[in-house]
């Protein structure tokens, strides 16, 4: 569960926001001041902080450069008035996530606490390439024997120990982002910031705000200065997933990035250095796009100093019988059952398929065959391909597959609590279908299913389902929900 610190001399705004938080499936703990903060540091072992730039007997940026200097890639989220803005943009220059203002609003604090909980964790877990028999399922891992893979590998090794601009390519659900960070873990500023940014997940009226930043006055509602997450990133390295769909009219500011090391906020006039690291991944023709006038041609070959190509299932499936033993233990940890391993027929029809979703849908594939397995290895007929085999897709078209376990566990001479047993199914079943099909986006899936965001966060807790790790944004507002 993640562990969230708040750090707040106001106890009643503090204990408030902690039973919102608990509420949510976050497990809370407060401090009432800098120097309770720090000691609860080391003994809550929080994933994030929030702290309060006013304390009582310290500052909050001298209780954040402690804090920093002993657990550098624990995020926090500094709280602040609008008369310490400066302040709180120079805790973000020295490694704070982000900062937000008081009185905040409570959506958009939960959507930057969660954005900054995805960051901690692509930042403190390490990508393992490679692992023995891809035994390793207590954290992400490039799995692979083949010789396609062998050669991503030997590209991730010769360019983590560069600050050379990457350009990670290859077709969704193939890994980018896990090759992004190998070579984030394995760089030299492994011990700074990464910082993930979508250029889909953004709404591109957003997107260059997000990126560079503003200043007071640029825009109705920019009452105050804003640091971009270029600028977050002070010294770390940057993630610009799918940008190929970066818009042509920040191509042009991005590309100036990359030259001059430099980018100017909305609103500015004078240039800010910066010092970061890009990694790019997209899935489109990024030549057709130059061809077509969308993507500019000057900034393509500025992005592909290095390019790493990551090959779609398809092309390796010699490894296909190590990542299928490595994600069956990985989603039985994840979901809390046993792994019951698989038949060998079985994977013979996963051999069989083209994997047009690559690894993503394979994990897909195995996680709904382990949600209905009766405890033995998972046969052929488990399998629910996106061919139409196995079982029915889709979430409850698989009506017929529910009957069907049900059939069977009463045959078998039915067990204790079945009743109980077919409910947390269906259930687990909805929850993770409504989040998939949302993209992670917790409120729009919590309205698919009618049930309050609270509601869906003790589910999620309950049967242990994660959402995708994508940036999440409000499909009707454009706002962070």
């Amino acid at each position: 569960m993640n562990r969230v610190l708040i750090i707040d001399d106001d106890r009643q705004l503090g204990q408030s926001f902690a039973k919102i938080l608990t509420q949510e499936g976050y497990s809370t703990a407060n401090a009432f001041s800098g120097r309770e903060g720090i000691d609860m540091v080391h003994t809550f072992s929080p994933s994030l902080v929030v702290l309060d730039i006013r304390l009582p007997d310290m500052s909050g940026l001298e209780v954040f450069t402690v804090i920093h200097e002993h657990f550098p890639k624990l995020p926090v989220i500094i709280i602040t008035a609008f008369g310490s803005t400066e302040t709180a943009i120079g805790a973000i220059r020295q490694g704070a996530y982000d900062y937000i203002y008081k009185p905040f609003d409570v959506p958009q604090m939960l959507a930057l606490i969660d954005k900054g909980l995805l960051a901690g964790r692509c930042m403190s877990t390490p990508v393992a390439v490679n692992p023995e028999d891809g035994t390793e399922f207590d954290r992400d891992a490039l799995v692979g024997r083949g010789s396609r893979m062998l050669e991503v590998y030997k590209a991730i090794g010769r360019v983590s120990g560069t600050d050379a601009t990457v350009l990670v390519r290859g077709e969704s659900g193939t890994g980018k982002e896990l090759a992004a960070r190998a070579i984030y873990n394995h760089s030299r500023r492994a011990e700074l910031p990464f910082v993930v940014i979508n250029c889909v997940a953004i709404p591109e009226t957003l997107l260059e705000s997000e990126l560079f930043g503003y200043e007071k006055g640029t825009f109705t509602g920019a009452v105050h200065r804003r640091v971009g997450k270029i600028e977050q990133a002070r010294g770390g390295t940057v993630f610009l997933d799918e940008i190929g769909d970066m818009p042509l009219s920040i191509q042009a500011k991005f590309l100036r990035l990359l030259q001059e090391n430099s980018i100017e906020r909305l609103g500015g006039k004078e240039p800010i250095n910066v010092d970061v690291r890009i990694i790019a991944a997209t899935n489109r023709d990024l030549e057709a796009a130059v061809t077509a006038g969308t993507f500019r041609e000057d900034l393509y070959y500025r992005l592909r100093v290095v390019t790493l190509d990551l090959p779609p299932l398809r092309e390796r499936m010699e490894d296909l019988p190590i990542l299928v033993a490595y994600l069956l233990r990985r989603l039985a940890a994840d979901l809390g059952v046993a792994n019951p391993g698989i038949h060998p027929e079985a994977v013979e029809k996963l051999a069989a398929y083209d994997w047009p979703g690559n690894i993503r849908e394979l994990q897909n594939v195995l996680k709904k065959a382990l949600i209905f397995n009766r405890g033995a290895p998972l046969q052929k007929e488990e399998i629910t391909l996106g061919n139409g085999e196995g079982h029915k897709n889709g979430p409850v078209a698989a009506a017929g597959d529910l009957s069907g376990w049900v059939r069977s566990r009463l045959r078998s001479g039915g067990q204790e609590r079945l009743f109980d047993a077919a409910i947390d199914e269906v259930a687990r079943l909805l929850v993770g279908e409504a989040l998939e099909m949302s993209g992670g986006n917790r409120s729009r899936a919590a309205r698919l299913l009618g049930v309050s965001r609270p509601t869906l966060h003790a589910k999620m807790e309950k049967y242990r389902l994660g959402a995708p790790a994508e940036a999440v944004w409000d499909d009707e507002s454009g706002q962070p929900e």
